[in-house]
């Protein structure tokens, strides 16, 4: 329960400041100069790793092993999730279409666990990890999945 309490702690420090990152408005055009977006993609990112590790730690049936296998089957989930949303137009958020997003959000936390080896789901912990992301979601503003 510390590491939980941990965990719930750094995540609303680092709401809180990706909240005042989103009121500084960088006004630079050249977008390789532009430092807000980089830093928003980096908190999204961390903050989708502290979801999904939450999301991990509360939900039977499904596991991550160590820092590293959170941050990985974060990076892996991120990255299927981008494959999906390009090829099929879907938003893979777990309650961003209704049923169909939250079916393929359970199969993109299922798919992943062939990629992470420090992963292990089963399909009834890969569809409660859904609904805990997506209830989790929904407390966190911004799209953490």
């Amino acid at each position: 329960m510390v590491a939980l309490g941990t965990i719930l702690f750094f995540a609303n420090l680092i709401e809180k400041w990706r909240y005042n990152m989103s009121d500084e408005r960088n006004t630079n055009t050249n977008r390789t100069e532009d430092t807000s977006s980089w830093g928003q993609l980096i908190m999204r990112f961390i903050i989708s790793a502290i979801v999904i590790g939450v999301a991990a730690f509360i939900t039977p049936g499904f596991r991550i092993e160590g820092l590293w296998g959170v941050v990985f089957a974060a990076l892996a989930i991120s990255i299927i999730n981008y494959i999906i949303e390009k090829v099929f137009n879907i938003d893979v958020s777990p309650f961003g279409r209704g049923i169909v997003s939250f079916i393929v959000s359970a199969i993109v936390i299922y798919i992943s666990q062939f990629v992470v080896p420090a992963m292990s789901v089963t399909l009834f912990g890969a569809i409660l990890g859904a609904l805990v992301i997506g209830i989790i979601d929904m407390v966190i503003p911004g799209k953490t999945l």
